[in-house]
């Protein structure tokens, strides 16, 4: 027999959570599907900054500000912009997230993910779910095929799987494209004691090195390490074609983009202590959207994947949720909800792709850090 779900969210990344947990406050359950064995199957990533607007007002939407403010990283605001000499271009040690002071409070993505968890039925979240097909039925119903060869059928069924979505073909043709930069992953751990230089260059929030459309992006965890993303303009096969098992030979390679960068920032890469993780940044087309589809709709990275420079992937994804969770409680009729929450979507998540893309030709134009420390004068003079 083929198991049928009224609700069924595909992803438990943040978005898919917040939808879960909004409707679970609004006495709405549902299903939520993911292809991880479990909930500690893999990594989360690193540091994320909630805005007051997006990722602040879902956690109040789910009843979860307080407690995520205890989880919160002291001081995780500050940040500096160096240059490619190690030269310290812009610091500002904004430690003030302290109660309602902070209006970009630091997080620990895993510590955040957990919180979402934690607030949901334990039978909410089916692991090792992984979706490999679905299909429409027919009055907006539609069936979902996973990897284990078991099947189910809902009534509403979201996409919440990230940039590579299986449900987006229902409603989207369109594909993520590369954006030209690629990143390279890794971290230092305990770093005040086992590399106590990195540390202080990094200081006690976020750093960015840039220059000559390269550059470093590293921010403390709340752990005691950093992770640290290198950040390339090049070809879309050129992480594809690094050995990142031999990581050696990786950090040799990498660092062959980094000639004439000051020994400290190229310490980085050779005191990484974990393995080195390519990382080509894809974006859907800004101003993606589609037709109203019965019964099925998309929320964060699936609707709009963007690079991580406007700061908006994570928070737009639990506001998505928020959104969508509370149009649910408040129309009987579900499409009436759908065409609420896409007709808010679309216009907030192409405004924020295009932010993104904005900043990143910034970021790393030929002249960086230029271009961004221009930006940072013009939001804050001080």
């Amino acid at each position: 027999m083929t198991t049928h779900y009224p609700i069924a969210i595909i992803g438990a990344g943040l978005g898919g959570l917040t939808l879960a947990r909004v409707l679970h406050v609004n006495g709405i359950e549902s299903a939520v599907f993911d292809l991880d064995a479990s909930a500690t199957a893999r990594g989360q990533g690193g540091m994320l900054d909630m805005h007051v607007e997006s990722g602040q007002a879902a956690l109040r939407a789910a009843g979860l500000y307080d407690e995520f403010r205890t989880l919160v990283h002291q001081g995780g605001q500050a940040m500096r912009i160096l240059d490619s000499q190690g030269t310290v271009r812009l610091a500002s040690d904004d430690d003030a997230d302290e109660g309602d002071a902070g209006d970009r409070p630091e997080i620990n993505r895993r510590d955040l993910r957990d919180l979402l968890l934690d607030s949901l039925p334990s039978e909410a979240v089916h692991w090792g779910a992984k979706a490999t097909g679905v299909r429409a039925l027919g009055d907006g119903r539609h069936e979902v095929t996973l990897a284990d060869g078991n099947s189910f059928t809902t009534d509403l069924l979201i996409g919440a799987d990230g940039a590579w979505s299986r449900v987006r073909p229902l409603v989207s043709d369109a594909v993520p494209v590369y954006t030209g930069l690629s990143f390279v992953e890794f971290s230092l751990e305990e770093a005040d004691e086992r590399h106590p230089a990195a540390a202080a260059l990094v200081g006690p929030g976020m750093m960015m090195a840039l220059g000559d459309s390269r550059g470093f992006l590293a921010h403390r965890e709340t752990d005691g390490s950093l992770h640290i993303y290198s950040a390339l303009m090049v070809p879309a096969d050129w992480s594809t074609a690094i050995d990142f098992t031999d990581t050696e030979k990786a950090k040799l390679t990498l660092l062959e983009n980094f000639e004439g960068w000051s020994d400290d920032l190229r310490a980085l890469v050779t005191e990484a202590d974990t393995e080195l993780v390519g990382r080509p940044i894809h974006a859907l087309p800004i101003g993606h959207r589609w037709d109203r589809v019965p019964g099925v709709t998309l929320l964060g990275d699936a609707a709009h994947v963007m690079s991580p420079f406007a700061g908006e992937g994570a928070n737009l994804a639990m506001l998505d949720g928020a959104e969508l969770a509370e149009a649910i409680a408040r129309n009987a009729d579900q499409e009436t909800a759908l065409a609420e929450y896409e007709a808010d979507l679309f216009p907030r998540s192409e405004s924020a792709a295009q932010g993104s893309a904005d900043n990143l030709a910034i970021s790393f134009a030929p002249d960086s850090p230029q271009g961004i420390l221009d930006f940072f004068s013009q939001v804050r003079p001080h």
